[in-house]
């Protein structure tokens, strides 16, 4: 496994690379996550696939947000990408990490070679006042997260995500000591917008929305009418955080679609 970090504009992106001659993947992980959350999905990859575990800004390793600036995700995937010196790599994401990668993919047509959106918070832009409520909530979760020591986390997910592999929570808990407390993202385009100037084939998965998922059968149905590129893909007794939730089928579903054509 590689350590490392890339320069982006006003930062630096710490990732984890797995390494290896297979095709390279870009994973771009959720909000209060880090790179390493994909540990498990790039064990099991690694033979195949060349893996990039990136630290979104404001999370893990990577730089912190800058108060007042607003930053680009996408831009920042964009600008990681060349500083790799990586050549239509394969781009993956979980949650805003999957937003992130949705629109790095729409502005870079022709750069990527497959896309995989893992139940992206494709929802309408909020009015302003919505958003400083939602942000000044996340900033109090943030301050609860960092106010608790590392086993007091684990025993909280294990709580939560009882059908978690233990696996998952060492770099969960990690993350929640590391984010930043303003790197909630504020979505001013709508998610339509973006997703129809995706070329490259896209899996969309999602689970089920009475567990958690935020990919409803409509708005699954709303992005394949919009781009026909889109393959969505429902797995079964899973929520938001599907890979964790039914970790076979999603990885079936995920190889599947890398290793086509």
């Amino acid at each position: 496994m590689v350590v490392g970090s890339v320069a982006v504009s006003g930062g630096r992106l710490a990732y984890h690379r797995t390494g290896g001659s297979g095709p390279v993947v870009v994973m771009s992980h959720g909000l209060t996550d880090n790179g390493l959350c994909w540990s498990r999905l790039a064990t099991a990859l690694a033979a195949e696939f060349d893996l990039v575990m990136l630290d979104a800004r404001g999370h893990g390793e990577s730089s912190r947000i800058a108060v007042g600036q607003p930053h680009d995700p996408a831009q920042d995937i964009a600008e990681a990408i060349a500083g790799l010196g990586l050549e239509r790599p394969m781009v993956i994401g979980h949650s805003v990490g999957a937003r992130a990668t949705a629109a790095y993919a729409s502005v870079h047509p022709g750069q990527v070679a497959k896309v995989v959106l893992e139940d992206p918070p494709f929802l309408p832009p909020a009015e302003p006042a919505a958003v400083e409520v939602r942000q000044a909530r996340f900033r109090q979760q943030v301050e609860r997260f960092q106010a608790m020591s590392r086993d007091e986390l684990i025993a909280m997910g294990r709580a939560s995500s009882p059908n978690w592999h233990e696996d998952d929570f060492p770099a969960w808990a990690e993350a929640k000591t590391q984010v930043d407390p303003d790197a909630l993202p504020d979505y001013r385009t709508p998610w339509q917008d973006t997703i129809r100037r995706i070329t490259a084939p896209t899996l969309l998965i999602h689970g089920d929305p009475a567990l958690g998922g935020l990919v409803t059968a409509e708005i699954s149905a709303e992005a394949v009418a919009i781009n026909p590129v889109i393959r969505p893909v429902l797995i079964p007794n899973a929520g938001h955080n599907t890979r964790r939730e039914n970790f076979p089928a999603y990885l079936a579903a995920v190889k599947d679609f890398m290793l086509e054509g």
